[in-house]
């Protein structure tokens, strides 16, 4: 079984069929194919010229990953297998280490500093756990915006309609797995840099709770934010690399049905605020097959949230956090920088000390109050994204690209101030613009997450006909 199938029209692009992790681990395990054809499957596509293969990728590591393939294969013959990952084509975003080369995060400004000495910490499990690296995908500078523009290695074009942004910041994440790059697309959620791509793109993409994920050899945004998650065809895909990252055994949770679920619907809150026509109607037709599923949907008033702007008015964690470590780059290098990114990070320039013990004060009061508001609910169900994936071209004005942006990042950015975990599941119909659908938990509680969704995400696809 190849790794996607004959492309079929679908809407405005051609669209690969695309499998899950589970299914190339059965036909692996089977014999029915391989690591070494897998992997050659997805360069193919990552080199086509009339791919996106050039614009979602920064580097490919089109030997190792044929040699790490055949080893695999060899393996599997001898009765091993790390993991379900294991021979699979598996791609990092290009703000991960790897030994021996400079992490670049999507910049050209670090072009001239040192080769890390050793693999990133997720980079090594990744590797341990079998799975195939073929290479580091495209980014918004040093990650720091949800539109997926860089004007450094190009913008991947979204695979419903090329002319249309990937969202961002993880952008070749997206574009890969829904072009059948990779099985897998490893990336950072800063503010939605994971979910955002995975919704305007039509893929899985998961957030989990900051700590469950080690940071090290990631080059940072906010170090009081980021968190490392992946994109994938499926709720599963995204449980077993998560298990991969977090150090435990690649397993999925058991599915738990909508049945009886409470699912807590703040629509008063800014989350439905201007919502694009056709995530407005996806997202109510996904509610109405969960409804009808056996799911507990009910209004849910978190007043919280609409004071969430006014606590980050300043500009929040990520501009302080984000120029103590470019400080001095920005200083040498700060004519190299993307303007909208530059402009966001010298901001955090501005900030006190004082603000920012406030800000911090301010979250642990935010985070207890939403707790308290949300304690009687198993998840919290909003839109991924307010909008369907933009044009490219409208983002040439700078009043439109903060303006748009903002609105991109709106809905899935409280959930890294409350340090929660989150999953967007795509919702649209074949024949139409993708749209997500997140599910929100709270600290700590990702395991559970990730077993509602993925029986959410099979009531979904038998009540939308996916």
């Amino acid at each position: 079984m190849p790794l996607s199938a004959d492309k079929t029209v679908i809407g405005a692009s051609m669209e690969p069929t695309r499998s899950t992790v589970l299914h190339l681990a059965r036909e692996l395990e089977a014999g029915r194919t391989s690591s070494r054809r897998l992997v050659e499957e997805a360069l193919g596509r990552i080199a086509d010229p009339a791919g996106e293969g050039a614009r979602s990728f920064r580097a490919v590591y089109r030997d190792a990953a044929l040699g790490a393939a055949d080893a695999q294969d060899r393996l599997r013959k001898a009765g091993y297998a790390a993991s379900p990952l294991a021979g699979l084509p598996i791609s990092i975003k290009d703000l991960f280490d790897v030994a021996g080369e400079t992490t670049l995060a999507g910049s050209v400004a670090l072009d001239d500093a040192a080769p890390a000495p050793r693999d990133a910490a997720i980079v090594q499990r990744l590797k341990a756990a079998g799975a195939v690296i073929v290479g580091r995908t495209n980014m918004t500078e040093f990650a720091f915006s949800g539109v997926g523009i860089n004007p450094h290695y190009g913008t991947p074009g979204n695979p419903w309609d090329r002319k249309r942004i990937p969202g961002g910041s993880s952008s070749g994440a997206g574009v890969a797995v829904a072009d059948g790059q990779c099985v897998i697309g490893i990336g950072t959620d800063t503010g939605g840099s994971v979910r955002i791509p995975a919704a305007l793109c039509g893929v899985v993409g998961f957030k989990p709770t900051q700590r469950r994920v080690p940071r090290e050899g990631c080059v940072p945004l906010s170090t009081t934010l980021d968190s490392i998650g992946p994109l994938g065809n499926s709720v599963a895909c995204c449980a077993i690399a998560d298990a991969v990252m977090a150090g435990e055994a690649p397993v999925v949770p058991p599915a738990i049905g909508p049945r009886g679920l409470r699912l807590g619907l703040p629509r008063g809150s800014f989350f439905f605020d201007e919502l694009d026509a056709e995530v407005a109607q996806g997202f109510e037709r996904a509610c109405g097959v969960l409804s009808r599923a056996g799911a507990q949907i009910e209004d849910l008033a978190v007043p919280e949230f609409a004071n969430l702007p006014a606590i980050n008015a300043k500009g929040g964690f990520s501009p302080p956090e984000a120029y103590a470590w470019h400080a001095e780059l920005l200083a040498r290098r700060g004519a190299d920088y993307d303007p909208h990114v530059r402009q966001r990070i010298s901001r955090g320039a501005e900030m006190s000390a004082a603000d920012y013990v406030r800000l911090i004060e301010e979250r642990a009061r935010f985070q207890a109050a939403v707790a308290a508001r949300t304690r009687a609910c198993d998840a919290l169900i909003v839109p991924t994204v307010a909008v369907i994936a933009p044009p490219i071209a409208d983002f040439a004005d700078d009043a439109t690209f903060f303006r748009v942006n903002a609105r991109i990042l709106r809905n899935p950015n409280p959930v890294n101030f409350l340090d929660g975990c989150a999953i967007s599941l795509p919702v649209a119909r074949p024949s139409e613009a993708p749209v997500g659908l997140m599910l929100i938990a709270g600290h700590g509680e990702d395991k559970r997450l990730l077993a509602m969704a993925a029986g959410i995400e099979a009531a979904l696809a038998t009540g939308l006909g996916r």
